[in-house]
């Protein structure tokens, strides 16, 4: 595998592979990984010839109360579970090469109103900084194909519309949320649990389960939204929402359209988020 820091030489690295012809598939991530970023990176692999793999945390999309300095960073780690699974390029670009300037000076992407919404709402700027981070990513990687989990389901909806409407040249490409055996959506933020919140935390995507069987079988919306997060705020969670909406626009849902229901809520210290999508 090989490691790069600099974009400058990570760009002659793609130059080199796509002029040989290669095809370059990317997953972007924070480090920490767990196999749920694993699940990503394989998905990436078998769209392409050569995997490029990028660990930084980002500040832009931390608010000024958020984890960012506590942010959990094993790169050697990560590393070993890279080369384990065969990565041919991690790129750990310094905060410099990622903004030059300083963050309130940098240019900046918003796509506007789904960035406002849900987990929006609660955390100001957090998709201003996502999507700033992915734009400038994908201009240094230049990847064909770019790899974002569902887990991350409002995330990916933005990343898709950014290059959409700005016209990247490149697919992206959304890999199912991997599990804890007792559903927990795997996330590096599950490592804050306390021992009590850990078994307690499965609940949420219970909740998340019921309320797709209730709307399925035709229970009116506001009913399951309301039932859900007084559900979880009755078991030790602390709701900011669950909702059920559109799984294309976000907006409310249609009878016969693909609907996704999300929930964000925080367990002690620790926020935790999860959906399930209802394709039709």
């Amino acid at each position: 595998m090989l490691s790069v820091s600099d974009k400058a030489e990570l760009r002659h690295e793609v130059k080199k592979l796509k002029n040989q012809g290669k095809k370059i598939s990317f997953v972007p991530t924070m480090g920490n990984l767990h196999a749920g970023h694993i699940s990503l990176i394989k998905k990436a692999q078998d769209l392409a010839d050569i995997v490029v793999v990028s660990i930084f945390v980002n500040p832009l999309q931390f608010g000024e109360n958020e984890d960012f300095a506590d942010y959990p960073r094993t790169l050697i780690a990560d590393k070993a579970k890279l080369e384990d699974t065969k990565v041919d390029i991690l790129f750990t670009p310094r905060e410099s090469e990622i903004y030059p300037q300083n963050l309130q000076a940098s240019t900046k992407v918003l796509v506007p109103e789904v960035s406002d919404i849900l987990c929006g709402e609660y955390r100001p700027g957090f998709f201003v900084g996502v999507a700033t981070v992915v734009a400038k990513l994908f201009n240094i990687v230049l990847p064909d194909i770019a790899v974002f989990g569902e887990k991350d389901f409002q995330q990916l909806h933005i990343v898709q519309r950014m290059v959409q409407e700005l016209d990247f040249p490149l697919e992206i490409v959304s890999s199912p949320t991997i599990r804890e055996a007792d559903g927990l959506a795997m996330s590096s933020r599950n490592s804050y649990l306390s021992t009590k919140e850990r078994l307690a935390a499965p609940l949420l995507h219970q909740s998340l389960m019921k309320a797709r069987e209730q709307f399925i079988a035709g229970k009116d919306v506001l009913s399951i939204e309301k039932i859900y997060n007084k559900f979880l705020a009755i078991n030790g969670f602390k709701p900011d929402y669950f909702v059920i909406k559109d799984a294309i626009s976000l907006g409310q849902p249609a009878k016969g359209k693909d609907a996704v229901i999300l929930a964000a809520a925080w367990l002690g210290t620790t926020r935790l988020i999860d959906n399930v999508i209802i394709r039709h």
